[in-house]
């Protein structure tokens, strides 16, 4: 009979093992399946709950070095109790030599076990009252708080909370959720990293994709999308301004890569193309030429493709487009009635690979009314189908925009287009007066 109860308490033990290595799995993955830091603890705490715990709060310190405490996920059993956000709120700072269980965690101190008599201890300082408190509204009967840590600092703490009749945690307990709020923290880490990176590359964002000039006679319009799964910014840009000569320019150009190193090398190259186009009234040809040998010498973007290209014509019209293409994808010209077409020509080797080729011009008139089109190969290139298809689509969708407001006529390529987001998108479009524009006569009288 002995052998019987032993093998039955061996067995259960192992169950209980098998169990929490399951659920240690569980948690690798939900922390790991999302970047947004309060989610992926919400994700967390609805595993414990209820295998582990009745209630689970999870409070973080902030990142930015003031060492501000809130409490960020309270997740219930019984949903009535928590419900999502009636308890997230700022906590007191964190006391030097208080008894809180809480704050000698959030101090660099062991995972702390709460029974009974630690439950019912009187607070000796308002974190340690807003801890209690809140166990006193919830229910707590045993309880563990663990810190959120990385090798290199405390994040916050894990607290679980068993309510009676639960049996009470023990030292088998106070180990696993040691090793979920670790888990925790270094996922919590990762998260605020990449967010610091991200805030990064869009305060560089906001830099490198300038503002666009303020034309009387014309319209235009820019869009940029960076690829979702990286930074937010990337080789992609666009750009337009006005030359001595007083023609208003459009570029759009294409930087391999999709990350902040990609973006620096987009800022090399923009900002020199933008220096050669003043520095002398040249056709689109010679300034890109000039542009690939001086970067082969003095950027480290070493591949890129672009098109750069000129609204040429008195202000009244007619006007005409006349552009040079680096191996970029052509200009699209959309008129007003929706004929969609692609302007061929103009087409020279990309960036870097053979600085002194001939380079040629194209030069194509614009009607009225029409919009002009410039793109990266985001809004039309994916791994599943050859880009012809891409491109025609581009086109028909065009088509059927074209007499939306350019800031629409943009918004929904963009949407119809590269929904998914897994590669850059910049656009440029340019839309002509919907009649010919004249100066006023200085000598009529209004």
């Amino acid at each position: 009979m002995g052998t019987v109860n032993g093998l039955a308490l061996e067995m259960a033990a192992l169950e209980r093992v098998i169990a929490r290595l399951q659920l240690v799995g569980e948690v690798g993955t939900v922390l790991g399946s999302t970047l947004d830091v309060d989610e992926a603890l919400r994700r967390l705490a609805r595993l414990v709950v209820p295998r582990l715990a009745d209630w689970v709060v999870v409070d973080l310190l902030d990142d930015d070095g003031a060492q501000e405490l809130r409490r960020a996920v309270v997740v219930h059993r019984d949903p009535e109790r928590a419900p999502e956000g009636a308890h997230e709120r700022p906590l007191p700072p964190v006391p030097d030599g208080s008894a809180s269980s809480l704050a000698q965690v959030l101090r660099g101190g062991a995972p702390v076990l709460l029974g009974a008599d630690e439950l019912a201890a009187v607070p000796d300082s308002p974190l340690m009252a807003a801890q209690h408190g809140l166990f006193d509204e919830l229910g707590a009967g045993s309880a563990v708080v663990a810190a959120l840590r990385t090798p290199r600092r405390v994040l916050g703490a894990l607290t679980l909370v068993r309510r009676d009749p639960a049996p009470p945690y023990d030292a088998e307990d106070v180990e696993l959720a040691a090793d979920l709020a670790q888990r925790a923290g270094l996922a919590v880490d990762n998260a605020q990293l990449f967010d610091a990176q991200r805030r990064v590359a869009e305060t560089m964002q906001r830099h490198l994709l300038p503002a666009l000039p303020d034309v009387d006679h014309i319209q235009l319009a820019a869009r940029y999308r960076p690829a979702h799964a990286v930074a937010h910014v990337g080789g992609d840009w666009y750009d337009s301004f006005l030359l001595p000569d007083g023609v208003t320019t459009m570029v759009v150009g294409d930087v391999v890569g999709h990350d902040l190193p990609a973006a620096a090398r987009m800022a090399q190259l923009r900002n020199m193309l933008r220096a050669l186009a003043w520095d002398r009234t040249e056709p689109p040809h010679a300034i890109v030429r000039r542009l690939d040998q001086a970067a082969t010498h003095v950027s480290d973007a070493r591949m890129a493709t672009l098109v750069f290209a000129r609204i040429e014509g008195p202000v009244g019209g007619p006007h005409q487009l006349r552009w040079t293409s680096a191996g970029h994808p052509p200009p699209l010209l959309v008129t007003e009635d929706g004929q969609a077409t692609y302007l061929e020509g103009g087409e020279g080797m990309i960036l870097g690979v053979q600085p002194d080729a001939v380079r040629h011009d194209a030069l194509h008139p614009l009607p009225a009314r029409a919009t002009v089109l410039l793109y990266t190969d985001g809004l039309v290139e994916n791994r599943r189908e050859p880009i012809d298809a891409g491109l025609t689509r581009l086109r028909q969708h065009a088509s059927a925009l074209a007499r939306h407001d350019l800031g629409e006529f943009c918004d929904q390529l963009v949407e119809r287009l590269a929904p998914d987001g897994t590669d850059d998108v910049a656009l440029l479009a340019l839309r002509l007066p919907a009649e010919p524009f004249a100066e006023p006569d200085p000598d009529v009288t209004p």
